[in-house]
């Protein structure tokens, strides 16, 4: 399984090279970039840092690393624009 995840990690980040490459911008262009950013960061929690086989408060450390900052770089991108 970590192999498939390696993978589409792999294929995220060729996403985010290519968005900008593109010289794609704009906030709905930044949030897919973020997106694809936690995502990833909680793939490497779960598969790689093996939290997908724990259960209760100790998952919840880095799903709220991810949430907390995601969510407040997600409102400043959004009442910037």
């Amino acid at each position: 399984a970590c192999t498939w995840i390696w993978l589409l990690m792999l294929l995220l980040t060729t996403l985010t090279f290519m968005i900008g490459e593109q010289g794609g911008e704009g906030i709905y262009i930044s949030l897919i970039v973020l997106g694809f950013a936690l995502f990833k960061g909680h793939l490497v929690g779960a598969w790689f840092m093996g939290l997908n086989q724990v259960r209760g408060i100790w998952r919840w450390p880095v799903t709220l690393w991810l949430l907390i900052p995601g969510s407040l770089i997600s409102t400043a991108f959004i009442l910037a624009s």
